[in-house]
């Protein structure tokens, strides 16, 4: 049977191996000329023991992690910006719907200028 000691220092070298720098950066994403860096944080922790009771003994250990997204690193050309993923604010809330209220404006006036077209070429 291993030492306690020996099956943390495995625990951990798996572990170690698992969390690279790429898991708090991550590797970059590029769409067309704008480039996205995820940012995250790893957590983890580690634990396990050996007990002995007259001949027989037993061991266990264990390993959590986890990974949460914290913001995304946008790079534009020479603009960079950080958005972060999470505790959004009703004013981040707002500006993401932004972009989709735009697109709805325009598509409803649109749709109005050609109503109004169609009319008056019935007449």
């Amino acid at each position: 049977m291993q030492s306690t000691e020996k099956v943390m220092e495995k625990m951990y070298d798996k572990l170690d191996n698992f969390l690279k720098t790429e898991t708090v950066v991550g590797e970059i994403i590029e769409v067309g000329e704008v480039k996205l860096i995820p940012i995250i944080t790893a957590s983890f922790g580690l634990g396990g023991g050996i007990g002995e009771e007259d001949k027989s003994g037993g061991g266990g250990g264990g390993v959590g992690c986890k990974i949460s997204p914290d913001a995304i690193l946008v790079i534009r050309g020479s603009e960079v910006e950080m958005m972060p993923v999470k505790n959004k604010n009703s004013l981040d809330k707002l500006i993401e719907k932004v972009p989709s209220l735009i697109e709805k404006i325009e598509a409803a006036k649109e749709k109005k200028e050609s109503t109004k077209e169609e009319a008056e070429k019935d007449q």
